[in-house]
């Protein structure tokens, strides 16, 4: 979920000035193609995601719950600010991640700062975004990995179909000692059918139904053994734009 929705966000910033704010609800299918060796996957996340631009750059965060069994079996969540008051297309970048798991293995706190390249087309159908940060991974330490690190991140949005479809997603690419080959990969690319560019149905129903797939490399934890694996898992979404 994270961070799919920041630039597809942005093409419509040239027709409204007003935040954007989405819920999405995804069923996981990872214990579907997994079976027993990811048995402690959540089925069900929520998610809400919002971003409000304003005339000295951006703020964008959204917030994951993920439920099983009639309970939230972890919360995550990412905030940033974009600082952006001249013509150039660079800004600053600041972010925090972190958020609260039950499982022996949480979520580290993460902050991170530095530049970011923002592109868009002039119907601003297409969006583009390249970070190149600094990151800062709270308490990592203590279980074999490295504070001080760095992650190339990359954002997407693309509509098309005069609106109806939405192809969107990040990749996130970070260092740390404490993984095989000392590269973490983290990408959720999202494809969206908007079904209020329907004929017959409301503008106001602003509906959506598709998918996410999350692509990661040293990520992911199974049941049993540690995050020293390459997954694909995609998921069956639907989504409500406010």
């Amino acid at each position: 979920m994270k961070r799919s929705f920041l630039l597809a966000a942005l093409a419509w910033m040239a027709t409204t000035a007003f935040a954007q704010l989405n819920v999405q609800l995804h069923y996981d299918l990872g214990r579907e193609l997994y079976g027993k060796e990811l048995s402690n996957r959540q089925r069900v996340t929520a998610t809400v995601e919002n971003f409000t631009p304003d005339r000295w750059g951006s703020t964008y965060f959204f917030i994951d719950a993920d439920f099983d069994d009639n309970f939230v079996m972890s919360a995550y969540g990412e905030i940033s600010r974009e600082l952006r008051f001249w013509k150039a297309p660079f800004a600053a970048h600041i972010e925090y991640n972190g958020g609260l798991q039950r499982a022996p293995y949480g979520y580290d706190d993460a902050y991170l700062i530095g530049p970011a390249w923002n592109w868009a087309s002039k119907d601003f159908t297409k969006t583009f975004s390249v970070q190149l940060l600094y990151k800062y991974l709270a308490h990592r330490q203590n279980h074999g990995g490295t504070s001080h690190s760095v992650q190339l991140t990359e954002v997407w949005g693309l509509h098309f179909a005069h609106g109806l479809c939405t192809f969107s997603g990040y990749c996130d690419l970070w260092y740390d000692k404490g993984v095989k080959g000392r590269v973490v990969l983290s990408s959720e690319p999202q494809f969206w059918v908007n079904l209020w560019k329907l004929p017959r149905i409301s503008d106001d129903a602003k509906w959506s139904v598709g998918t996410e797939v999350e692509i990661s490399n040293n990520l992911v934890w199974p049941a049993e053994g540690i995050n020293d694996r390459f997954y694909v898992i995609p998921t069956v979404a639907m989504k409500w734009t406010f």
